[in-house]
């Protein structure tokens, strides 16, 4: 049966290495978008860095930022739903972390982002302006999600300490080789791509779902059909019904091609 959404996660499965969208890609997207195939962009970035990638595309719909935390409206930009820490919660978590991993350091998500000083990742450059002040200041207003860092620690260790301290308070998600994310308690892309197709009367079988890694597990999970590219986590790939080519190979446009 032909797929009526497809939820697709940004960093390292729709865009190269380079960060970019291909022009093979870019057509597939428009080609099932014309046919009627809903686009949701489904990505752990938040809503700065999903709009980067999505202003200019054509694309329309939604898009999930911070791992389900922001849905924002393509076409405006404007953010439609967001999902915030109780600021009890994120700020007893950055006091447990801290006690725990001396030297951990934070970013604090909402619209925009913000760090404590020594925070660097991604290998990306925050822009003019970025708010860099220490995690409880920067918890003044509710957060979206807490970006967890320590250099002395790999993600996975770091993951389980976060998950031992939060408890059912928050849920903590890898998605890459740098820090973990964590988010309040139930939120993620599978519940956030839920929502949206539970707006849309669509359900979980007639999703077609992408992705590379951890973070994308649940969503990939509760899809109809899960793709995972060919330079996925394995653990993705575990739950995922076919591996298509990687990122760098146009390996969404290959599977959108087939649907067009």
């Amino acid at each position: 049966m032909r797929p009526r959404l497809a939820a697709i996660d940004l960093d390292g499965t729709l865009l190269r290495s380079d960060k970019t969208i291909s022009e093979r890609t870019l057509a597939a997207l428009h080609d099932v978008q014309r046919a009627g195939l809903v686009i949701a962009v489904v990505s752990a970035r938040g809503p700065r860095g999903v709009r980067e990638v999505v202003d200019g595309t054509e694309l329309r719909g939604a898009a999930i930022c911070s791992n389900g935390a922001i849905v924002i409206d393509i076409p405006e930009g404007s953010i439609r739903r967001m999902r915030t820490f109780e600021s009890e919660v994120a700020t007893e978590l950055v006091h447990a972390l801290r006690e725990r991993l001396p030297g951990v350091l934070f970013g604090v998500e909402r619209e925009a982002f913000s760090h404590e000083p020594g925070f660097a990742a991604w290998d990306w450059t925050p822009p003019s302006g970025t708010r860099v002040d220490d995690a409880l200041a920067l918890l003044d207003e509710p957060a979206t999600k807490l970006v967890v860092l320590h250099g002395g620690h790999e993600v996975e260790a770091l993951a389980a300490v976060v998950r031992e301290v939060a408890g059912g308070r928050a849920d903590a998600y890898i998605s890459g080789r740098w820090v973990v994310e964590v988010s309040p308690a139930g939120v993620n892309k599978a519940a956030a791509l839920a929502e949206l197709c539970g707006e849309l009367g669509i359900e979980a079988a007639d999703v077609v779902a992408f992705g590379d890694h951890l973070n994308d597990v649940p969503m990939l999970a509760w899809a109809g059909r899960a793709v995972a590219v060919e330079n996925a986590h394995p653990d993705l790939v575990a739950v995922a019904d076919e591996v298509t080519s990687s990122n760098d190979e146009d390996g969404v446009a290959i599977v959108l091609e087939e649907l067009r």
